[in-house]
């Protein structure tokens, strides 16, 4: 292969993986925060947790079982679980709560709730724990916004 090939080759993935990586926030100080932004991405995650479970309880209930429907639901429900706490850890527990702030204690007992509640969500199919994630993001959601950051 020619130095010209390869130079082109090492372009491309370099540009490859730096946009890739891009697309996550980083824990670099940017100054590049959309918190709000985030809030509603968590809801997304809830809601979309929310009909999985409900998906899966239909495909459950069914004589005949479509098992390949219930595990994509299944995976589909753990995934956002993942991802909704990869946001309360690494974007907000990481880069936004810092001890010096206010409410710093409730900030984090409130996001750890929300983690456990997740936590919970991957577990069961108890709809119950779509209720508490939300009451949660909405509780947090007062103390974060309205009693600053």
């Amino acid at each position: 292969m020619n130095t010209k090939c390869l130079q082109i080759l090492t372009g491309i993935f370099i540009i490859f993986f730096a946009a890739t990586y891009a697309s996550a926030h980083c824990e670099i100080p940017c100054g590049i925060y959309d918190d709000e932004m985030r809030v509603n991405i968590i809801s997304e995650h809830i809601t979309t947790i929310e009909k999985s479970i409900e998906q899966i309880r239909k495909l459950t209930s069914n004589k005949s079982i479509d098992h390949n429907q219930l595990t994509r639901w299944i995976m589909n429900k753990e995934r956002h679980a993942d991802e909704l706490q990869k946001i309360v850890t690494q974007y907000f527990m990481t880069q936004r709560i810092k001890p010096d702030i206010k409410n710093y204690p409730q900030k984090l007992i409130l996001l750890h709730k929300i983690l456990l509640s997740a936590m919970k969500c991957k577990q069961t199919i108890d709809l119950a724990h779509i209720s508490t994630l939300r009451s949660l993001l909405k509780e947090f959601q007062t103390l974060y916004f309205e009693e600053g950051r």
